[in-house]
């Protein structure tokens, strides 16, 4: 983050990783319509959690005043987001999603694990 970025972020949504993660989320809530009822306290609950999760923590990190606290909450959001991959290998494994639906999804959050990455490594210029 240099400064010309810092000077551009007001927000947490003026964030793009933020907004990334939360196309996301907006997709998984999409798709998850599509499960099963008996799944809503299963596999959709874990997968919305997850997904809010990650636009969450990316939203409270950046509300932190120290880096130490803004990275936590960043890796937060890291993690949530390898949740979220390895319940898009169930909800494919057990017929919810298609191959397609699943690659889809993973690609976009490996997207914004890039993202996030990215982003926390620019801290350590703060």
């Amino acid at each position: 983050m240099n400064n010309d970025d810092k000077e551009k972020i007001k927000n947490f949504y003026d964030i793009y990783t933020w907004q990334q993660a939360h196309e996301l989320v907006v997709e998984i809530y999409k798709i998850t319509k599509t499960f099963p009822k008996d799944e809503t306290y299963g596999l959709i609950s874990q997968l919305r959690r997850a997904a809010v999760s990650v636009t969450s923590n990316i939203a409270e990190g950046f509300s932190r005043k120290s880096v130490k606290e803004k990275a936590q909450f960043y890796d937060y959001a890291r993690a949530s987001i390898s949740e979220i991959q390895s319940q898009l290998f169930v909800s494919r494994d057990v017929g919810y999603i298609s191959t397609e639906e699943c690659n889809h999804l993973f690609l976009k959050s490996v997207s914004v694990h890039k993202l996030l990455n990215r982003f926390m490594a620019g801290l350590k210029n703060l």
